[in-house]
């Protein structure tokens, strides 16, 4: 009977759309109770039916949970769309009513090894759709949280008496929404599986990423948004023995269930993990068999990069899964496998979901014992030392780096006092000390790993994350305990203030993380601001490059009103302002032309068809969210007819072109005094276009001699970088330098687009050194390619500026080391 209306859920789509019950994904040996609300009965359709919506989403599992005693909710936070974001605690009525007793105990067993946890129920996390255009996830967890709250029978009883499941129905809901309001928006009463159909091609950022257009399956380890911080908190909460991640990949696939391919899994995650992968693959093996449903497992995706759902729990004593189902992308498509109906890919979504659940029950000793050996080995191999990281100019970095490790209950601790290690030095109150000799070490190994040997050359994401790098904050390894001073509970940023009231003027060093912030909060109070473009000392304090003049004569406001400003300013960015009684200095006096005035900046971003999504999503949630700055995002639909003399900077995302007329404008734009920033694949258009100068290492591959056909694509793939951290010298009297105070930068890379220098070094403000790796893969052809080259390039257009970056300086909300460099671009390229 199910086969019979899975071909009809396949062939009835050519006159009408596709019907589908409930029953299609159930299991058929099973009772369920008739008081407990189906899917259909709260909002309005069938599974499958309509492209479920967050909203109904959320009132379907809200039902349920006020319907079964076998399911609490929490209501976790909001997403940037404020949309709840839920979990359900799905066991037995009697489990809940000890329900922290049994957290309280799975938790003592990963603390101590002598705790028997044989008795203990198994935990499962179960996730959904964190791509929200990979909906078939979300829609299948309709049909999992019925099941669970509705089966009835020995099996399903002896389930939830052994496990606590955590279901998560949305990881992305914002992203869920906009790909739901697609899809059904353009739904047709005939169905129509063309894949050329509108239905099926999504229009500019499309669904997988949430509101500033991240991709929420690489923030497991950063934990940047609320999302993450959200799911980051309850995994840490309840430490779950396995967590799944229902994808979905291209139409013309099957279905994926990992582990994925051996080679490419991180060294840092043990063999018995992946041992156990292999052993859980086999119950969805024979779940799927007994389908007939194609599948295949080891031959794609990979366990490297742990800010990813699949890999994370892999460096925390858990087992992560990633399923991948063939997406219809609507709601039937014509692929090479015949016609895939969006039911089909719910039920093999579902049919995994439950295949866990069976794995964890029938291995649940197995798995619980392998998380206490996995801790009790993290604990036993923890040495007697610690890690030290910090910048002694910019407590920001150092302090949202430090909020990192707490999200992930990584301990941390003051540094007791002032010290220098490799030339460095560890300020108090700017540093942090994180002892390794705790149940966490494992993971702060994979946070600040490096490594640039590999088994393998091909990566499903990035192969580096470095996160003092990352960061930009200085570093160092086997630090005696003696450093550390007290634990630190009450993780807080330092407080911004003004030292005093000046009748004189007020200075601003450049080099913490949120003066940009501050910057634009007093240009936009009225004030008249320059830039210092040589080192000084005034007083006793000394100041870099890039240090912000804001004199207190021959301004809008009073002196009181100005000194008013400012306190609120320093306060909300967090930044030290100093006044001052005298414009005389040791070096450039505070009325020299070496104090170039700030102009009023007005920024706009091309985004649309053609210009990379998840790049123009990163630069506006930086200015948005982290410098409260607008940004005006151009449309490329109507670029070409709006006016634009008004801004200042225009900012253009990796694009490989833009169009003849929006070419024009903007040249003519630039010649007129704009400052135009590109990245990546910009460069080389601009290049073409000839706004700017460039030449490019041309990248070519070494004579390829025997290799297989079967493995060519292996080696064309190992020349691609996926994402590796490189090291250049800096000029700091450069202003794309200003506020940086090490004369070394380290600058994430996922391209291989290479630079030429400048003969005059005058012209080379960043510069890849003679051996720039500091972490990740790179091919030895492009090895031999990027020394030297470099990263970045500003050259004058009539009256304006053509700036480019052949790197991503604003790397997935947590590459905070390099943000500067594109605020220093807006504010100060005008002097370049």
């Amino acid at each position: 009977m199910k086969n019979l209306l899975f071909l009809c859920c396949c062939l009835s789509f050519s006159m009408t759309a596709q019907q589908v019950a409930l029953s299609y994904y159930l299991p058929t040996d099973v009772t369920y109770n008739q008081e407990i609300p189906t899917p259909k009965s709260i909002i309005g359709h069938e599974v499958g039916e309509w492209h479920i919506t967050h909203d109904k989403l959320v009132t379907y599992m809200k039902a349920l949970a006020a319907s079964s005693d076998r399911i609490t909710i929490e209501d976790r936070g909001k997403t940037f769309e404020d949309r709840p974001l839920l979990l359900l605690t799905i066991t037995t009525p009697k489990n809940h009513q000890n329900i922290e007793s049994i957290r309280e105990n799975h938790i003592a067993g990963t603390n101590n090894d002598a705790i028997d946890i044989s008795k203990n129920p198994i935990v499962v996390y179960q996730g959904f759709s964190i791509h929200g255009n990979e909906p078939s996830g979300s829609n299948a967890a309709l049909a999992v949280a019925y099941y669970l709250a509705a089966a009835e029978g020995a099996e399903i009883d002896d389930l939830l008496e052994n496990t606590v499941i955590l279901l998560d129905p949305s990881f992305n809901p914002d992203g869920l929404q906009r790909f739901a309001h697609w899809a059904n928006t353009n739904r047709s009463k005939n169905t129509n599986p063309d894949p050329n159909d509108r239905e099926y091609t999504e229009t500019w950022p499309r669904g997988r990423t949430n509101h500033y257009q991240f991709d929420m399956n690489r923030d497991w380890l950063p934990v940047q948004l609320p999302e993450s911080k959200a799911r980051i908190a309850s995994f840490h909460k309840w430490l779950p023995n396995i967590l799944t991640d229902h994808h979905e990949m291209g139409s013309n696939a099957s279905f994926f269930f990992q582990p994925g391919i051996p080679s490419r899994t991180n060294p840092l995650t043990p063999q018995r993990n992946q041992d156990l992968t292999k052993e859980i693959a086999s119950y969805h093996a024979k779940a799927f068999d007994k389908m007939g449903s194609l599948y295949y497992s080891e031959e794609s995706f990979d366990d490297f990069y742990y800010g990813k759902g699949s890999t994370f729990p892999d460096i925390n004593g858990s087992i992560g899964i990633l399923f991948e189902q063939a997406s219809s992308r609507g709601h039937a498509q014509e692929t090479v496998n015949g016609v895939l109906t969006f039911p089909f890919t719910i039920r093999n979504q579902f049919t995994a979901a439950l295949s866990t659940l069976e794995a964890a029950r029938k291995m649940r000793t197995k798995i619980l014992q392998y998380q206490q050996d996995f801790y009790q080995e993290s604990r036993n191999s923890g040495a007697r030392k610690a890690l030290v990281f910090g910048d002694e100019k910019d407590a920001a970095k150092s302090y949202h780096l430090a909020e990192v490790l707490q999200h992930h209950q990584i301990k941390i601790h003051e540094v007791k006092a002032n010290f220098t290690e490799n030339g460095k030095t560890f300020k108090k109150g700017y540093s942090y000390v994180v002892p390794m000799n705790q149940k966490n070490q494992r993971l702060v190994k994979a946070m600040f790993d490096v490594r640039t040997q590999f088994k393998d050359s091909l990566f499903y994401d990035v192969s580096a994350w470095t996160f003092n790098h990352a960061f930009g904050v200085d570093y160092a390894e086997d630090i005696s305990l003696s450093k550390a001073g007290s634990e630190i509970l009450d993780l807080k940023m330092k407080a911004g203030v003004v030292s005093f009231k000046s009748d004189y003027g007020y200075l601003m060093p450049w080099n913490e993380y949120y003066t940009p912030k501050a910057l634009s909060a007093i240009i936009e109070k009225g004030l008249r601001t320059k830039v210092a473009m040589k080192n000084f000392k005034n007083g006793e304090n000394s100041y870099d490059y890039g240090t912000i003049f804001i004199p207190v004569q021959n301004q809008k406001l009073s002196s009181i009103a100005i000194f008013q400003a400012l306190k609120k300013i320093a306060k909300e960015s967090h930044v030290v302002i100093n006044g001052v009684n005298t414009g005389l200095n040791d070096g450039i006096d505070l009325g020299s032309n070496n104090f170039s005035a700030i102009a009023k900046q007005k920024v706009a971003m091309l985004v649309g068809d053609g210009i990379a999504g998840n790049a123009s999503g990163e630069i506006w949630h930086l200015l948005d969210q982290r410098f409260d700055m607008p940004v005006t995002r151009l449309d490329m639909r109507y670029f070409t007819r709006v006016a634009i003399s008004k801004y200042t900077a225009i900012i253009i995302p990796s694009s490989a072109n833009i169009g003849a007329k929006a070419e024009e404008k903007l040249k003519e734009w630039v010649q007129e005094g704009g400052t135009l920033i590109g990245y990546k694949n910009t460069a080389k258009w601009l290049a073409k276009s000839k706004f700017i100068k460039l030449a490019f290492e041309a990248t070519k591959m070494d004579t390829i001699a025997g290799v297989s056909f079967e493995n060519k694509g292996l080696k064309f793939g190992a020349q691609y970088i996926g994402g590796a951290i490189f090291e250049a010298n800096i000029d700091r009297s450069h202003p794309i330098n200003f506020g940086y105070k090490n004369d070394k930068i380290a600058l994430f890379r996922n391209s291989t687009l290479f630079i030429k220098a400048d003969t005059k070094s005058y012209n080379n403000p960043i510069q890849y050194t003679e051996k720039p790796l500091l972490s990740g893969y790179i091919s030895s052809e492009n090895a031999k390619l990027i020394k030297n080259t470099v990263p970045f390039k500003v050259q004058k257009l009539g009256k304006g500026r053509v700036i480019v970056f052949t790197d991503n300086t604003n790397f997935r909300a947590f590459w905070l080391g390099t943000n500067k460099l594109l605020m220093n671009a807006i504010f100060f390229g005008d002097k370049m």
